[in-house]
């Protein structure tokens, strides 16, 4: 492992001087997955690469106190990659770091160590867990404060114009995402005004949480380039379709597809059965991590394709967790899908999650429950709760309230990230709270 690692350092020392590389940034998240970056010189990378790179870690939201501030940003070289802008004249690389304490050992306030923790405790049960995430997002034009944002095109699923300006901005990032070594599966307009999805080719999660960030970035690089906006809002427009992330999972032993057995009706292996039965069990305790926003609530409401129910199904949509039909019954593409997080979600605690609710169910036994193949929309509460299936959270209060008293979220985060989460969206929750809505306004102001 030593020697692989320094393998990996010549590589990037020898590519920053043949690609004549002027600057390097040094990537990492806060707790919310907002991306932090400062740069350092070729000439400090041997040192940053070999000790890490010392910063106030009090000044990055859930990162560290005042008393205890100072933190490592250790670059791993595998995620380093030259950024597609710049010229040959300024050319720039960027680098994710671990974030250490000064001693060495792993920052409990790091996502990406959180999520490496998970990935090496999978690792060390015989498991690599994969990911593919179907992301969407929406451009608009330059957004004005106050007002409703502004399409590009009003087009609807799979269309195409002649005129197909978004298509031209997929088209660019696609080929920006190629460029950092991050392989598209599909691109296509979505089902509402000017938004797009772009789906992403699966690899393990740590790689595709790296990839995720690099994705949201590019995609507001490349529209801003051409004067437009893109956006991860889960829902910036009423009465329309919002944008989520759906998320393909799998579990490998060695080259052999764990969630894949040949006896069950739908190729499901007892493995995945238990492991859809922890993401199920366990969904309601997780959703404020994979929808961490007061906003993200205004998408999981029925009638726009999102999940409402915690149920599982082969081709029903209106539930939690679909298990897709491979192409020629390929025993490799045997998956589950995770329906409900959204685009403005942290990847790394959101697949750490994920792994920790699925493992729970694979150590533990956990028995799936029956299929719910019947639209769950046009079901009465009251037929759903003799079923025994439960809604999700219906507001960011109300998933809060279900993640404070969840053991596995807390053990799964750390309880740094645990706490200081919670306090953090109990107050996005409070300034929602007592805000006054135009909605308000217009529906109460003049007749009460």
């Amino acid at each position: 492992m030593s020697e692989m690692l320094d393998q990996h350092r010549d590589y990037v020392l020898r590519t920053v001087e043949e690609r004549g590389v002027r600057l390097v940034r040094l990537w990492f998240t806060d707790v919310l997955g907002n991306l932090k970056s400062f740069a350092i010189s070729p000439a400090e990378l041997e040192n940053a690469l070999q000790d890490g790179m010392t910063f106030d870690g009090s000044s990055i939201d859930g990162f560290s106190r005042v008393q205890e501030s100072d933190v490592l940003a250790i670059p791993d070289p595998n995620t380093f990659e030259i950024l597609p802008w710049g010229g040959k004249d300024a050319a720039e690389a960027r680098v994710f770091c671990d974030i250490h304490r000064l001693d060495g050992s792993p920052f409990e306030g790091d996502p990406r160590q959180v999520l490496r923790r998970h990935m090496k405790a999978a690792h060390d049960q015989g498991f690599t867990f994969y990911v593919a995430p179907d992301i969407e997002f929406f451009y608009f034009e330059t957004p004005e404060t106050g007002k409703v944002p502004v399409p590009l095109d009003n087009g609807g699923y799979f269309d195409l114009t002649t005129n197909d300006a978004t298509g031209d901005l997929r088209k660019q990032t696609i080929r920006k995402l190629e460029q950092m070594g991050i392989p598209v599966e599909y691109s296509f307009h979505e089902d509402s005004p000017s938004q797009q999805e772009i789906d992403l080719r699966h690899t393990d999660a740590l790689t595709m949480a790296d990839s995720v960030m690099t994705f949201r970035l590019i995609v507001k690089e490349v529209a801003a380039s051409q004067g437009v906006y893109a956006t991860f809002m889960p829902k910036p427009l009423e009465g329309v379709q919002g944008s989520g992330m759906h998320v393909h999972l799998s579990m490998f032993q060695g080259d052999t597809n764990a969630f894949y057995s040949e006896d069950d009706p739908y190729n499901l292996s007892p493995i995945a059965k238990s492991f859809m039965a922890g993401l199920l069990r366990h969904a309601a305790e997780i959703t404020a991590i994979t929808n961490q926003t007061v906003n993200s609530y205004k998408r999981l409401v029925p009638g726009f394709e999102a999940p409402v129910h915690i149920s599982w199904a082969r081709n029903n949509r209106s539930g939690l967790i679909r298990v897709p039909v491979p192409k020629r019954a390929n025993p490799l593409a045997t998956r589950i899908e995770y329906r409900s997080p959204d685009p403005a979600c942290n990847p790394y605690l959101a697949f750490s999650l994920m792994l920790a609710a699925g493992m729970r169910g694979i150590e533990q036994g956990y028995e799936l429950p029956d299929e719910a193949d019947a639209n769950l929309f046009e079901i009465g509460d009251d037929v759903l709760a003799k079923l025994g299936i439960e809604q999700l959270p219906q507001s960011l209060s109300d998933a809060l309230r279900v993640m404070e008293r969840s053991e596995l979220a807390r053990e799964a985060l750390g309880e740094h990230i645990f706490e200081w989460f919670l306090r953090n969206k109990r107050d996005e929750w409070r300034g929602y709270k007592t805000h006054v809505s135009n909605f308000e306004l217009d529906r109460y102001l003049r007749s009460l």
